[in-house]
């Protein structure tokens, strides 16, 4: 066994000096943890949550991809990225299947505004969805090493339970501090395995359960933009003011506050003046969009057959016919039925002019 690894330099890696990869950890099915090390010894200074940029020697020339870094700047002798590939995979395609111990490669960074040490705060809610808990993952390692007691609802989508990265480490941590509470919604269990987590996309219901207190917390959220929107979609619906939610895209991290995305998501007026047809009845009802479909038509004398009244139960299901509306439900419709224009009467607010078959 070789001597264990010290600090031999007296400054922090920098970007041009080549990583050395010296080890790789199989997390779940397709995805793999890269650790490296400076070949001079020095040391790793970032922010938990920030990025690398990885030279990638594929077949037909190098290209360049961007990893959020999963270890903690709290543990400098190494920096760790953790990938997952994706059927379009190049780069991260490559890396599995080629990058090993003892092969040396160029990086770029750190970099990124990505972190909760930019965003002080007393209580943290991390929401993640798939490869996107790498940061968090970075984030909570810190806050573990830190030795202060942490307040982190740590709430994380994935298929299935085995495809929750991290997990057993995850579980490690919070048996040990009960300032860590971790919180799973997975689409379906594994087979042959008893799952006694949640079930189902992260919705407004689950999250009140997950994280009653989520209005006081600082939400920093990773995943796909189709599970950003629709976590911004039930803050939004919630109250949650939006100055302290943080999102990063893990297919396209952030370098500086310029180069962030301007966020202008659909919110609902109670100041603008909409239109409901409901085709089938023949009754035109003017409204305003905070106004729901259900409720307008209620007002008018029409029934829509309903239960839950947010979004849950799937009763109020109608067809739009024209227009759009902005609907956060619970679960209560499929992706397919909204897609056929189906939408749920008591969560959608019109916008602008639209048609329903009612």
């Amino acid at each position: 066994m070789p001597a264990p690894t010290r600090i031999s330099a007296t400054a922090a890696w920098r970007d041009d000096e080549w990583l050395e990869c010296v080890m790789v950890i199989p997390e779940t099915p397709g995805v793999a943890t890269f650790a490296f090390r400076a070949p001079s010894g020095a040391w790793f200074d970032y922010e938990p949550g920030q990025f690398l940029t990885l030279d990638l020697p594929v077949p037909g020339g190098a290209v360049q991809r961007t990893y959020t870094i999963s270890s903690s700047p709290s543990r400098p002798l190494s920096i760790s990225i953790t990938v997952k590939a994706q059927h379009d995979s190049i780069g991260t395609r490559w890396m599995l299947d080629h990058l090993r111990p003892g092969m040396k490669i160029k990086a770029y960074g750190p970099a990124g505004i990505f972190s909760f040490h930019r965003h002080p705060a007393d209580k943290y809610l991390f929401i993640s969805a798939g490869s996107g808990i790498t940061p968090m993952m970075s984030m909570t390692t810190w806050a573990w090493d830190s030795g202060d007691m942490p307040d982190i609802v740590f709430v994380h989508a994935a298929r299935r339970p085995s495809d929750i990265i991290f997990r057993e480490r995850l579980d490690q941590f919070a048996n040990r501090v009960p300032g860590l509470q971790l919180r799973y919604t997975v689409k379906e269990p594994d087979p042959f395995r008893v799952w006694h987590g949640y079930h189902g996309r992260l919705n407004q219901i689950m999250l009140g359960l997950m994280a009653p207190d989520y209005l006081e917390r600082e939400v920093f959220c990773c995943g796909p933009e189709p599970f950003m929107q629709a976590v911004r979609d039930m803050l939004n619906a919630l109250g949650y003011d939006m100055d302290r939610y943080h999102q990063e895209n893990f297919q396209a991290p952030v370098e500086k506050p310029a180069d962030a995305p301007q966020i202008n998501d659909i919110t609902p007026d109670a100041a603008t003046g909409a239109q409901i047809s409901f085709t089938t009845s023949g009754v035109v009802a003017a409204c305003t969009e905070t106004d729901t479909v259900l409720a307008v038509a209620r007002a008018n004398g029409l029934n829509i057959p309903s239960g839950c009244t947010f979004g849950l139960c799937g009763t109020c299901k109608i067809r739009k016919t024209a227009g759009e509306v902005h609907m956060v439900h619970n679960g209560g419709i499929s992706d397919e039925d909204i897609a056929d224009g189906y939408i749920l009467a008591c969560c959608s607010n019109p916008l602008g002019r639209i048609e329903v078959a009612v």
